[in-house]
């Protein structure tokens, strides 16, 4: 099947915000949804300046940027994801929630149209169950920031079909992403090796080893890697990686003690020391 209109269910996260770029730039009409207005004008905004930038950096035309916006439609009505090919939702990770988004959308959607999560650790055979359309769920975890990072781990439930599955791996490559294949287990391959690699630069920093911009240098540079793990602890968000944490193997991964209380609190920006304007 071809895919040509694109839902994003929580838009107004930094998650999903990422999602609907990715799709409203590879020519995608892109049906943003949130139940918070307010939320997706705050991405409205940051969509304009994000293309804006690509313009100014010669990525891409004015008139593609006008027209990648334009294919952006906000909405806080779930009714209009109904004729959407595909819907992709990055809301809060619970079950519950999920699975019950999931129903509402079969009663709303046309027959054939492609549910996909972007969940990481929770099990995309779960969150399909009773939802009215088994088959027709696949897994697709996108990585932060998703409008500049390409990968996207593809994982089965036990139902989905190879006609869903092929459908939704085409159209990643169609949005100009590279899909790899994953089991439908928490984590898949990212978040497998990197939420302990996380948890133990949060305990270098509990016990002083170096600052968060000196253990980000030694990563980039001894490494290669383009973005340093104190960076990316605040783009994920400490809250998250609690959860992460957690829901994997906790005798390996539980959070050090004192950033699940930063966690908790909601995490004030200085907690890991980093000047976020640095972008180190």
């Amino acid at each position: 099947m071809t895919i040509t209109k694109i839902g994003v269910c929580g838009a107004g996260g930094t998650m999903g915000a990422g999602i609907a770029l990715v799709a409203a730039r590879a020519g995608m009409q892109t049906v943003c949804f949130d139940l918070s207005p307010d939320a997706l004008a705050r991405q409205r905004a940051a969509a304009q300046k994000f293309f804006g930038r690509s313009v100014d950096k010669g990525r891409m035309t004015q008139g593609d940027c006008d027209a990648a916006l334009a294919r952006m439609q906000d909405s806080s009505d779930l009714n209009d994801l109904a004729d959407c090919d595909m819907v992709i939702e990055a809301i809060f990770e619970n079950l519950d929630v999920k699975k019950d988004l999931f129903a509402k959308l079969n009663a709303i959607c046309k027959p054939d149209t492609i549910f996909a999560s972007n969940t990481s650790t929770l099990s995309i055979t779960q969150i399909a169950g009773g939802c009215g359309r088994e088959d027709r769920v696949v897994g697709m975890h996108f990585c932060l920031p998703a409008q500049v990072m390409k990968l996207i781990e593809m994982s089965r439930g036990i139902n989905t079909s190879e006609e869903v599955f092929t459908a939704a791996w085409d159209w990643t490559e169609t949005a100009g992403q590279i899909p790899v294949e994953t089991q439908d287990k928490p984590g898949f391959i990212l978040n497998a090796l990197l939420v302990p690699f996380n948890n133990d630069v949060l305990r270098a920093i509990e016990a002083g080893l170096a600052t968060p911009e000196d253990i980000d240098t030694a990563i980039k540079v001894g490494l290669g890697y383009k973005m340093g793990p104190c960076t990316l602890l605040e783009l994920i968000g400490l809250d998250t990686q609690v959860l992460l944490g957690e829901a994997f193997f906790p005798s390996r991964w539980t959070p050090a003690p004192p950033f699940r209380r930063s966690a908790a609190a909601w995490w004030p920006p200085d907690v890991l020391g980093i000047n976020r304007a640095k972008g180190c």
